[in-house]
């Protein structure tokens, strides 16, 4: 008879023959329920890991191909003036403070221009929510203009801008729908957006890392808005920090059940989920103290990865690591564990740079194909939505 133990409110069967059965239907097409994914990510045994990994990268290439992408984009990150306290940012200021800084809208330009003449296809933009950040005393006016200095400057650049969490800022701030909000955005060039602020969707975790930070709910909310309203977003997850395997697999379970009802719905969708393991070098020392360590465990890194791709796989097809968290021979080898995307060359990134990253804040075009004929696969250069540049 199989051992169980519970974790959660979720039954966990932990031998190899419970672990291939559950692989064999995921083979098979079809979607794992949240107690089979948990026997999946708390497994510890090495030949069942090996099996995750090995399903995961066969599924990767029935999903997506054998064929890497990449996208020539850069970040920006116009201010990190922010009104939260997040436990895990090392990035955010306040005003005044040293280190703080608000990017004039020259110096936007400016950016937004050399990447275009780098062959930059997309522009990334976040940053820190900052209430002085208004234009004839709107917050919205604000971002308006952000994105008509960006518009004017390098109309070609697809402008994936604003996580859930600046949605709120700005409908908060002035008093709007999230609905209205985003059609304004979207009006005025956003394509997409990052589904970053997600953190890990268990309203338990979030009052302790961001307890200043929009619930899990109001995240889904927002995120479905976009959808609905044309605007494809990404999926994320903070990981590797004080969450449990099993609120890990519930956040996979809600960014499921958000796909599927857009697919249902015939909406825009989840167009990538990226894992981004918590680093905690520079971190207020709160968190830094109980994480335990500095640097993301790559092991259980790759293990979550490959438990992604099996679990979201039907629905989420593509699968990127973070060169910046992991490093890129970290992000190399996540490509073996069910990623088909390397990422972006970025050109500058401060959020995760600053909070002590290994990875850089930018990776050269050469450098990200040489990783990725490193495992002998082919590559080739993505939109923001993962077509073909022109």
């Amino acid at each position: 008879m199989e051992a169980a133990k519970k974790e959660g409110s979720l039954m966990v069967v932990d031998n190899e023959t419970s672990v291939q059965r559950i692989l064999d239907r995921a083979l098979n097409h079809q979607d794992l329920t949240p107690a089979e994914g948990l026997t999946l990510l708390t497994t510890t045994d090495p030949n069942a890991i090996e099996a995750i990994r090995a399903t995961a990268d066969q599924l990767r290439k029935a999903q997506s191909g054998d064929t890497v992408s990449y996208i020539i984009n850069r970040n920006v990150n116009y201010t990190n003036i922010c009104e939260q306290h997040c436990s895990f940012c090392a990035f955010r200021r306040d005003e005044g403070e040293e280190g703080a800084y608000w990017l004039e809208w020259g110096a936007i330009a400016h950016k937004a221009q050399e990447a275009e003449a780098l062959g930059a296809t997309e522009i990334c933009m976040q940053g820190g929510l900052n209430p002085a950040a208004k234009e004839n005393g709107s917050s919205l006016g604000h971002y308006l203009k952000l994105l008509e200095t960006v518009r004017e400057a390098a109309p070609s650049l697809h402008i994936h801008a604003f996580s859930p969490q600046e949605v709120e800022f700005i409908a908060r701030q002035d008093g709007l729908s999230f609905k209205t909000t985003i059609e304004s955005l979207r009006d005025a060039g956003v394509g997409s957006l990052p589904g970053t602020a997600a953190e890990v969707l268990d309203d338990r975790i979030r009052q302790i890392i961001c307890p200043e930070k929009i619930n899990s709910a109001t995240w889904c909310e927002i995120v479905t808005t976009a959808h609905a309203c044309g605007l494809p977003t990404t999926s994320t997850m903070l990981c590797g920090h004080i969450e449990t395997p099993a609120q890990q697999i519930a956040h996979l379970d809600q960014l499921r059940q958000i796909q599927q009802q857009a697919v249902q719905n015939d909406h825009s969708g989840i167009s990538e989920f990226i894992l981004l393991p918590f680093v905690g070098q520079e971190a207020p020392k709160p968190m830094r103290k109980r994480v335990g360590r500095d640097q993301p465990v790559l092991e259980t890194t790759l293990h979550l990865t490959a438990v992604s791709r099996i679990y979201l796989g039907n629905w989420i097809t593509n699968h990127q690591p973070s060169w910046v968290k992991l490093g890129l021979d970290g992000a190399t080898e996540a490509l073996r564990w069910g990623c088909n995307d390397i990422g972006g060359t970025l050109m500058e990134e401060h959020i995760t740079s600053m909070a002590g990253a290994i990875g850089g804040t930018g990776k050269t075009v050469v450098e990200l194909q040489r990783a990725i004929e490193g495992i002998d696969r082919p590559y080739r250069e993505r939109t923001t939505l993962y077509g073909n540049p022109n």
